[in-house]
């Protein structure tokens, strides 16, 4: 059943774009799915459902998609908030739209996402893939295209005071990087920070999620996303595979890491009109 709605969902996109969509970098198992569980039907359905968010709702306005590789291994390295992930969602959206052949990102997401039933399986088979160092490896040595939060699950998690304030900034994206020979690509997004102002957190664990938000809004704010790719750093040229190993070497390459996509934060805020602007 669920197939035939994805389908027919899918058969809703613009014909240009079910027909660019031929082109999709996709590796295929065998059996129509990628070993992660890929599917191009997903990516349609996914585009269309993401649709209304990205172009009515939100009103991504994006640049730096020239900084994305058209090809071969690279990792997007973004800030994290709102409270509920859209963020992610926008940008996935936005680099399969503005990415010529079309690329699809592939979300690393904490690991009790894969696991909440049914969504954790569209997801999947939109590209999302359990944060594991084995599946990220894997990826990148096929010459895919990661998407990573480094401040994971504290990112969405922070206080409205902090807004544009990057937490804790983990190192793994650049230890994979560096080791597989892929640039980090820094990605700001500004707008998701007001979409959900969080006044506290129930510590309830449902599904594996380690809380329950309290926002001041039920639902996100109509705020304008504005997402940027920053120059790819090139951490695969900077160091060595085999310094992948030490902790001063990806401690370093994750705080310049971490201090561009500030800065581009701090730019983006800067810069932009208004919240809804």
């Amino acid at each position: 059943m669920l197939p035939t709605v994805v389908r027919l969902i899918a058969s809703l996109l613009p014909t240009a774009e079910r027909e660019r969509l031929k082109d999709l970098q996709f590796a295929d198992a065998g059996h129509g799915f990628d070993p992660f569980g890929l599917h191009p039907d997903y990516v349609a359905f996914g585009e269309v459902i993401t649709s209304p968010l990205y172009e009515k709702y939100f009103r991504v306005e994006s640049s730096g998609h020239e900084h994305i590789p058209s090809s071969g291994p690279g990792v997007l390295a973004a800030n994290h908030s709102g409270a509920i992930p859209f963020d992610s969602a926008m940008i996935w959206a936005d680099v399969v739209r503005n990415t010529n052949p079309p690329r699809v990102p592939r979300p690393v997401a904490d690991h009790f996402v894969p696991m909440i039933p049914v969504i954790g399986t569209i997801f999947a088979r939109g590209g999302m893939v359990g944060g594991s160092r084995g599946n990220a490896r894997t990826l990148l040595e096929r010459g895919e295209l990661l998407l990573i939060h480094p401040e994971g699950v504290p990112g969405i998690a922070k206080p409205f005071k902090q807004r544009y304030r990057l937490q804790d900034w983990r190192v793994g994206h650049v230890e994979l990087a560096i080791r597989h020979g892929a640039p980090v690509i820094p990605v700001a997004v500004v707008g998701a920070e007001e979409q959900m102002p969080q006044i506290g957190k129930i510590p309830i664990s449902i599904a594996g999620m380690p809380f329950i938000p309290i926002t001041l809004t039920p639902l996100p704010l109509p705020v304008r996303y504005h997402i940027r790719y920053g120059a790819p750093i090139p951490v695969n040229e900077l160091w060595t595979p085999s310094q992948a190993d030490d902790p001063a070497v990806v401690k370093e390459a994750a705080a310049l890491v971490k201090k561009t996509v500030q800065a581009m934060l701090d730019e983006g805020v800067r810069t932009r009109k208004g919240v809804f602007a």
